[in-house]
């Protein structure tokens, strides 16, 4: 890997030297758009409107709009004005409890690497911040932006991840939040019953990219000259118009069909549940975290951690 930033990350009055890595990477495959017909590159050129006139990168500007819906043009000498922080250093801010950052604020997450030759005190505040439970909030800039970003422990890595400002998350706005929706007891219990049955520690190599995969078939066999899949196509949804009166025997059903021993086509059978125990007694969530916080928090709170080891 190669560093994208080096600086100090600074605790108090320590300063950890340490660089950063993107921890992440797109298993994309890679393609370039061609004409249909003969397969040519298609290549695109930056011109001006309403002309064939290209015009170099160089002498690209951004347009802004003002307040008053005025268009201000803004070249890099302007933006190189900007009194935004120059120093390379992470500021630690304050240490908050884990549960108290909504997963929805998470960004694209960073590895930070010891640059100094005694990694001791990344270590040891790598070891601090692992027992306490809490996220350091920390910001620094990067690429000319000041950022806002949580700092945890992965796998004994100081993981720094950039947060979203409270106002680039969206409120959700949808007229069903006004209605009154009427949920019987038992429908809920029978709901719960089917979480139950179902509940299980997450483990992010039970799952695959099948839309990925999928296509490197179709790929590899275009090449080859031969058909990678049949015609069949996949059944039809069924029709909702029955979807409230049928919701409970729905979910009875589904409950059902689970202590009968069905699984779920994305996991291995063999790491289920034995489908003998009884599905109310499973309806806690397992994780350790759980005893500390609402399963909703703790649950979703450890997923993006596992995004960033990936």
């Amino acid at each position: 890997m190669r560093s994208i930033w080096n600086g100090d990350l600074s605790f108090g009055l320590v300063n950890v030297p340490v660089k950063a890595y993107s921890a992440t990477e797109s298993h994309d495959r890679k393609s370039h758009q061609v004409d249909a017909k003969d397969g040519v590159r298609i290549r695109y050129k930056r011109v001006r409107e309403g002309t064939d006139t290209e015009v170099e990168y160089s002498d690209i500007a951004n347009a802004y709009e003002s307040d008053e819906g005025e268009t201000v043009v803004l070249t890099k000498e302007d933006l190189a004005t900007l009194p935004v922080t120059r120093s390379p250093e992470i500021s630690i801010l304050e240490f908050v409890p884990a549960d108290q950052v909504d997963p929805i604020c998470f960004d694209k997450p960073y590895y930070l690497e010891p640059s100094s030759k005694s990694p001791k005190a990344y270590v040891l505040l790598a070891k601090a911040l692992e027992t306490t439970d809490r996220l350091a909030i920390a910001n620094f800039t990067l690429r000319n932006r000041t950022r806002l970003a949580a700092l945890r422990v992965v796998d004994g890595v100081m993981t720094l991840q950039t947060l979203l400002w409270p106002d680039e998350v969206r409120k959700p706005d949808f007229a069903f939040l006004e209605a009154d929706v009427e949920v019987r007891p038992q429908e809920l219990e029978m709901a719960k019953s089917l979480i139950g049955t179902m509940a299980n520690d997450f483990d992010p190599d039970d799952y695959s990219d099948t839309y990925t995969e999928e296509l490197g078939k179709l790929i590899e066999s275009k090449a080859g000259g031969t058909a990678a899949f049949t015609d069949e196509q996949p059944a039809a949804p069924a029709e909702a118009d029955g979807e409230v009166a049928d919701l409970l025997a729905a979910l009875r059903a589904s409950v059902k069909d689970r202590a009968a021993g069905a699984t779920p086509a994305t996991k291995d059978p063999a790491t289920k549940d034995p489908a003998t125990k009884d599905p109310a007694t499973k309806t806690p969530a397992k994780k350790t975290p759980a005893k500390k916080t609402p399963a909703k928090k703790s649950a979703a709170r450890k997923a993006p951690a596992k995004r960033a080891a990936s």
